[in-house]
């Protein structure tokens, strides 16, 4: 049996009023995902006494910019920096930025791209192999 959650959708500008409403009712934070679809859709959920609270934000994919909640919720910086780094939306006000150095990455916020450009192997030649000094059984 599933517990149903509640998912209260709101806009970016009720943002941090509806978060410091959930802090003083004592909430604990327990994430903040993303995903990205025709919009951003960000998904702060909180916990008091085993139920659990979703606030959901859809923000433009076009110049993706939030408020940061670490003024409320310190431990956000975690998952805010995150955010910024995967999917390149701003976060404005973040106690800890990272600036961008969150995670080392090789294409700058990958799960905000439809398609990744990937580099061509060569098939292995097997006249150049290494002889690593390690008998395989051959």
């Amino acid at each position: 049996m599933f517990e149903e959650q509640e998912i209260i959708r709101i806009d970016k500008d009720e943002l941090l009023d509806r978060i410091r409403g959930v802090s003083d009712e004592g909430c604990r934070l327990v994430q903040i995902g993303c995903t990205k679809d025709e919009t951003f859709q960000i998904d702060y959920t909180f916990d008091k006494k085993y139920k659990f609270l979703n606030i959901r934000v859809n923000i433009p994919l076009e110049n993706a910019q939030l408020p940061s909640i670490t003024d409320i919720y310190g431990c956000a910086f975690v998952y805010e920096n995150e955010i910024h780094d995967l999917f390149g939306i701003k976060i404005d006000g973040i106690s800890v930025d990272y600036g961008g150095k969150f995670y080392r990455i090789a294409v700058q916020a990958p799960f905000s791209v439809t398609e990744v450009a990937t580099q061509k192997k060569e098939p292995a030649d097997p006249a150049h192999d290494i002889d690593d000094g390690m008998d395989n059984g051959q």
